[in-house]
């Protein structure tokens, strides 16, 4: 005969499973006669809880859903997150998503099931109804680099809008008037902010936006490659190029090089991230800045936080990026 699961219990009592998982777990407010009834249900089934949920305050484990552990952006932030993780006395699970919405949905519910004690998530997230069953669960759970206007959850971003601002005004002020973009998904809320940014630069500095310039839904290297060799064959290419992210940069500067172009005569790039790609990149990659350690320290504390005090109210956390000139980027016609 089949064990009856904590859904039984729900199903049976008329309350959520989140209300289950409290008696379980004896937290949150919940009224004497729901606890009794959900006790007496749990009697009536013979439900018995299962090992990993009796342990669940003992785990000390943090969910961390990331687009790919192979990003050396992703990889810095998971690292920043772990060295900090430790000194809270937490371990972390990652899990690569690909911005893959199946996949996102698999890792939440596997998450869920291992009884961790909080999620961060790094991830596109294409379907936030994932994220409101983790806070309907009342998983802590803490966003980074990734926002979801619409919910009250701890989040931890850079201004991306400022950032794609000063990246395109750079290249202005170096003198292209033809400036391109290369870009994520603009599906997600940290991409629009990026395009506006890099938008709003144009307009300020005269020039006119055409989407014909704009290159989107770029995943990869190779995405960029494709996309800039693209943007580049046309009577009247770009003489400059912003890629919102560092791994399309190097696909950018490699689709360049196809092209047979030189960096930064002929074609000036500015990336955005400022990870070990940035300083390993020949020439050296001019870029936008993120605060890697601050941002993974400072996640961590939100998360960790709200483990502690369920009821604490939700941060948004905005930290500045900063422009680093290097070698990739430089005055057009000189």
């Amino acid at each position: 005969m089949k064990q009856p699961t904590i859904y039984d219990v729900a199903k049976e009592a008329g309350v959520a499973i989140s209300t289950v998982s409290k008696v379980l777990n004896n937290t949150g407010r919940i009224g004497e006669k729901t606890r009794k009834k959900v006790e007496e249900t749990m009697q009536k089934l013979n439900y018995q809880p299962s090992v990993a949920a009796s342990v669940k305050k003992r785990i000390q484990t943090i969910g961390l859903l990331i687009p790919d552990i192979a990003d050396p952006f992703m990889a810095e932030i998971a690292r920043a997150i772990e060295d900090h993780g430790r000194k809270f006395g937490f371990s972390l699970m990652i899990c690569s998503t690909d911005n893959d919405l199946e996949k996102e949905m698999e890792y939440v519910s596997v998450l869920k099931k291992k009884y961790i004690d909080g999620i961060i998530i790094a991830t596109g997230l294409k379907n936030t109804a994932a994220l409101q069953e983790l806070l309907n669960d009342e998983i802590p759970v803490a966003l980074l680099a990734r926002e979801v206007p619409s919910l009250a959850v701890n989040t931890v971003v850079v201004n991306d809008f400022l950032g794609a601002f000063e990246a395109t005004s750079y290249l202005i002020k170096l003198g292209h008037k033809k400036i391109a973009m290369v870009t994520e998904d603009i599906y997600f809320p940290v991409t629009q902010s990026r395009l506006e940014g890099y938008k709003q630069a144009l307009e300020q500095g005269g020039l006119p936006y055409n989407e014909e310039l704009v290159a989107i839904n770029n995943t990869s290297y190779g995405d960029a490659l494709n996309s800039t060799v693209e943007l580049l064959d046309v009577p009247e290419p770009p003489t400059a190029i912003f890629a919102s992210t560092e791994t399309l940069a190097i696909g950018v500067m490699q689709g360049a090089r196809e092209y047979g172009l030189d960096i930064p005569k002929e074609l000036s790039i500015v990336g955005f991230d400022n990870s070990i790609l940035a300083k390993m990149s020949y020439p050296p990659l001019t870029t936008v800045s993120q605060p890697i350690r601050e941002m993974g320290k400072k996640v961590i504390e939100l998360l960790v936080e709200e483990i502690k005090n369920p009821q604490q109210v939700k941060q948004r956390i905005v930290m500045s990026p900063e422009l680093i000139i290097r070698g990739t980027a430089t005055e057009r016609n000189s």
